[in-house]
């Protein structure tokens, strides 16, 4: 079957799979189903669970996609549950009998970093099938794409095996490096495409599944250029003002930054710093901060909604982000906060982690460091809040950079022809 249409009355869909949806931090994703709505995508959205967040984006209630959740399965009787398995294998028998096989087997598939057992992914991707299958009048759903490589793509995967329907992913961060080799390697094999967020990750598909090299595509995350650009006043204040934004989470490297600002404040810089985020460090970087006796110049200041986020931006005179690799591989792509800043013209100073340094060109876009070297972070914050000409400079640059090639209307252009390629039943 050829590509889907995307113009005027489309009677296909694309179900969007992620571990949980909406979830405050991933905006991404957010953008991402947005800008391919308003190219005339047709989207059913299916979260593993419910994260029950006490704030969500604004932007959650101009999407038109309907949700559901796959782990109402676990909360069904057993004999509905048992319908469901019996009335998918009786129409595909030897699908059925294969895919259950597999899970089965492989006992490896609860290894690595998953968040659900393999069993519960086969129960979500037979409650899946169902509901795809079933559609009672709805638009088909021709192709299947999921959000993260770790337990959606396994039900992707399974889905596929189940019923025949084609599947795409797209791999970030832990959920790449933490997923075993054999494991992701075999989705990369089975789907029809693999999008990643920077070319780090890129590299390292290549590595684990060579064979797939052609169907692994670079897209980063856009963002809204036109809701986050600079400010018509100028930024800065009376006294500097260093912004971060990111979940309290070890591979943000907030630490790392509270840290820095100890080392600025002894050197005899004015400045204050603004941490915008919420996660399970936040006590031990309260903590933190009292033991160095930063209360008053280092603020953890709460989650917040882009809305907000942009106001924030638009007073700050810098933006920090530290981070790094964790012991156990955990790490970033690309930060989505680094390209929010800068396209809105702040210079950035930041750590060389993950695909970072392909958004972040030391002296052009913004200011490196190493990941941990905390007097590097404090000598990149202090050239910045000293000397106006080199904010100015790197701020103009870094949003071209953003606007070229950050852009998520353009971004998500790129995405319609893997979305919309049916590969077939099989």
């Amino acid at each position: 079957m050829g590509a889907l249409s995307v113009a005027g009355g489309c009677d296909m869909a694309v179900a969007y799979i992620m571990r949980s949806y909406p979830r405050l931090s991933q905006t991404f994703i957010l953008n991402e189903i947005l800008a391919l709505e308003r190219l005339g995508l047709e989207i059913e959205i299916f979260g593993m669970t419910d994260p029950g967040e006490p704030i969500t984006q604004p932007g959650v209630g101009e999407v038109r996609a309907p949700t559901r959740y796959l782990d109402s399965s676990g909360r069904r009787r057993r004999w509905t549950v048992f319908a469901e398995h019996a009335r998918l294998a009786a129409r595909s028998p030897r699908r059925y009998a294969t895919t259950a096989a597999y899970v089965l087997r492989r006992r490896e598939l609860d290894r690595g970093y998953t968040t659900a057992s393999r069993f519960t992914c086969f129960l979500q991707a037979v409650h899946l099938a169902r509901l795809i299958s079933e559609r009672d009048g709805s638009a088909r759903v021709a192709h299947v794409h999921s959000h993260f490589a770790h337990d959606p793509t396994l039900i992707a995967l399974l889905v596929k095996r189940l019923t025949g329907v084609p599947y795409s992913f797209t791999a970030h961060a832990r959920d790449l490096y933490q997923t075993p080799v054999r494991a992701l390697a075999e989705r990369v094999s089975e789907a029809t495409a693999v999008v990643t967020c920077c070319a780090a990750n890129r590299r390292y598909l290549e590595r684990v599944a060579p064979t797939g090299r052609a169907k692994i595509e670079l897209i980063h995350h856009g963002v809204d250029v036109n809701m986050f650009q600079p400010s018509a006043d100028g930024h800065g204040s009376a006294v500097p003002l260093i912004v971060s934004v990111g979940r309290l989470v070890e591979k943000k490297g907030f630490g790392d930054l509270i840290r820095a600002c100890d080392l600025l404040r002894d050197r005899g810089h004015r400045f204050e710093c603004v941490i915008y985020g919420d996660g399970p460090l936040r006590e031990r970087l309260l903590e933190l901060i009292d033991q160095l006796g930063l209360k008053g110049r280092v603020r953890l200041a709460g989650a917040r909604v882009q809305a907000e986020l942009v106001a924030e931006l638009a007073r700050a005179t810098v933006f920090a982000l530290a981070p790094m690799v964790t012991d156990d591989g955990d790490r970033d792509g690309i930060p989505n906060v680094l390209v929010e800043a800068m396209a809105c013209g702040l210079p950035v100073a930041t750590t060389a982690a993950g695909g970072v340094p392909e958004l972040v060109i030391h002296g052009h876009t913004g200011l490196l460091a190493t990941p941990g070297d905390v007097a590097g972070i404090a000598d990149n914050l202090a050239a910045l809040i000293g000397r106006p000409a080199l904010r100015r400079r790197l701020g103009s640059r870094a949003r071209t950079m953003v606007a070229e090639g950050f852009d998520m209307n353009a971004n998500a252009r790129r995405l319609v022809p893997i979305l919309t390629t049916s590969g077939g039943t099989g």
